[in-house]
């Protein structure tokens, strides 16, 4: 696992691999996007450092089971939980590199299955929409085994597969999943084609158009393992950045270089050992 710490130090360092010029793409008829109540941070005449007011009327808003949020380990909305801190570290660190960068999109991505990159990727959208002065988008992107609904315990009428598959508005598949400044784009079914559907100016407007629609907005999109297929790579020309989670033991050290390569060149802002048994508690709390 060598690679795993020099990967983590390059990222502590500030190490920055070559940034591939992102495609622009024509986009004549844009997808809508959900029409919420919220003051404009450019004009509001409350102090800086208030909190968003984000007040949902079109956005359909879904309370969270607790037992499903647990039994998925979502635990970043839960400040007494004894882990819910290593996400809202992880948060400050990837968000201090995003804002250097000017970034917006992050993607979440693993070397292999059962890595925890979804768990991951959900947790951390959730920690960054605690900070009251940005949003979370969290888009399911995963399109071969799409799980951001499972893990949230959501069942929408309507959902990515629907915006993508029947040009249904994207306004209707998103949903609030109960935490304030966070709504979640699901995909409910797996997709035909998934490479070639990520690649299309229908998904790179889509993103393009989601990303600057506020300014206080991160985009976290959670994509299939990079060794699965080359599902990654078509859509890495839409992300600003990249955040590899490895699962301890999940992964070989073979297919780990294997899947830092493809990524080699994207800009990775960290690395990620998830389901290590090592790891040390919080002490402090």
């Amino acid at each position: 696992m060598e690679r795993i710490k020099e990967a983590i130090e390059k990222a502590r360092a500030g190490e920055q691999p070559p940034r591939t010029p992102r495609k622009s793409f024509a986009t004549p008829s844009a997808p809508a996007v959900p029409v919420v109540a919220r003051h404009d941070p450019a004009s509001r005449s409350s102090p800086p450092d208030a909190s968003l007011d984000i007040r949902y009327t079109h956005t359909r808003v879904v309370h969270p089971d607790a037992a499903c949020l647990e039994e998925h380990r979502i635990i970043a909305h839960q400040k007494n939980h004894p882990n819910s801190w290593a996400f809202d570290t992880l948060r400050t660190q990837v968000l201090q590199r995003m804002d250097e960068h000017g970034w917006r999109v992050l993607a979440v991505t693993s070397p292999t299955l059962d890595s925890g990159k979804t768990v991951v990727a959900t947790n951390l959208a959730i920690s960054i929409a605690q900070q009251t002065q940005r949003t979370a988008l969290l888009m399911d992107f995963d399109l071969r085994r799409p799980s951001v609904a499972t893990v949230l315990g959501l069942n929408p009428d309507v959902s990515l597969n629907d915006v993508l598959q029947r040009g249904a508005n994207v306004a209707d598949a998103m949903v609030n999943p109960g935490f304030e400044r966070l709504v979640v784009l699901p995909t409910m079914r797996p997709v035909d084609r998934p490479a070639e559907l990520l690649a299309s100016p229908m998904v790179a407007g889509l993103i393009a158009d989601l990303r600057d629609r506020y300014a206080e907005r991160v985009l976290v999109v959670d994509l299939p393992p990079v060794l699965a297929a080359d599902d990654v790579l078509s859509v890495l020309p839409q992300v600003d950045c990249v955040l590899l989670v490895v699962g301890s033991g999940a992964s070989s050290e073979k297919e780990i270089e294997e899947a830092q390569r493809r990524l080699s060149r994207a800009s990775v802002v960290g690395v990620v050992l998830n389901k290590d048994p090592s790891a040390m508690p919080n002490a402090y709390y």
